[in-house]
């Protein structure tokens, strides 16, 4: 396929850069007093929501095996990137040099193996000693789980601060052991909602939640991803469900439960045949 891109004029790229250096020159005229009023208005703080939106379409990407998206979305994301750097250059407070060589100095300092004279067997020996490096990174007095990143998903949160404790072995043995906590969070779930205290209803739908992003990870799994697919597929069905009802000449919201969830079943039936042929 053409690559359709219009020209960029000469003008604006200096062929003496790299393409990260032209990059950052050119985010940084945009930022100058003559440049875009836009691009000079924006704050760390106002690129926060893009930033998280280029996040979730760079997996979009990702999900869909779509190349050439996924090479369009890395750009954005890493425009972002170098934007909230220059901002914080402006401020005096550091740039993307700095930026740039603090991850290199943390790369090499947490592969010892592969930089220094360590010796790891496998990947689960990597990921342990990648976490003992940043323990005694941190303040003897910090706990273990203080630094979770608190704008992550919920789902992907719980997930994440279950594998860090998992790798200083706090963890269940078997799979069957997180079935069965799934089980009691359940019942107790249950037991909560006869009793009717709102307060309490919520604690224990929290708490299975938890343990329910416990089992996907026992079982190596994504929970966010898990949940990303479902949604994905009830989408898809109640749209089939909403083709249907168009069909009689009819619209959602005018048809009552009992019919719309016999509509349902027959359209997961089929695409439980098509799945099989």
């Amino acid at each position: 396929m053409p690559d359709s891109t219009p020209a960029v004029p000469a003008a604006a790229l200096n062929s003496q850069l790299s393409a990260f250096d032209q990059l950052c020159d050119i985010v940084a005229r945009l930022r100058a007093p003559k440049g875009c009023p836009w691009d000079r208005e924006q704050t760390n703080e106002t690129l926060l929501p893009g930033l998280i939106e280029e996040a979730y379409e760079v997996a979009g990407a990702v999900r869909a095996r779509d190349d050439r998206n996924l090479r369009e979305e890395l750009g954005d994301l890493i425009l972002l990137a170098v934007m909230h750097a220059q901002i914080a250059e402006e401020g005096g407070r550091f740039n993307i040099s700095d930026t740039l060589e603090d991850v290199t100095t943390k790369l090499i300092r947490r592969h010892p193996h592969v930089f220094g004279e360590s010796k790891v067997r496998d990947t689960d020996g990597v990921v342990k000693q990648w976490e003992a490096i940043k323990r005694e990174e941190k303040s003897p007095d910090s706990h273990y789980l203080a630094d979770l990143p608190t704008a992550l998903p919920a789902l992907m949160r719980a997930q994440k601060a279950q594998k860090k404790a998992a790798r200083v072995n706090f963890d269940w043995t078997e799979v069957s052991d997180v079935v069965a906590k799934v089980d009691e969070e359940l019942a107790e779930t249950k037991e909560a909602m006869s009793s009717g205290d709102s307060t309490e209803i919520a604690a224990e739908i929290g708490d299975l939640l938890f343990a329910v992003v416990n089992l996907a990870r026992k079982n190596g799994l994504d929970a966010e991803s898990l949940l990303q697919a479902a949604t994905e597929k009830f989408v898809s069905r109640f749209g089939q469900v909403e083709d249907e009802l168009r069909k009689s000449g009819r619209r959602l919201g005018e048809v009552g439960l009992e019919e719309l969830d016999q509509i349902w079943n027959a359209v997961k039936v089929r695409g439980r045949q098509a799945t099989q042929s």
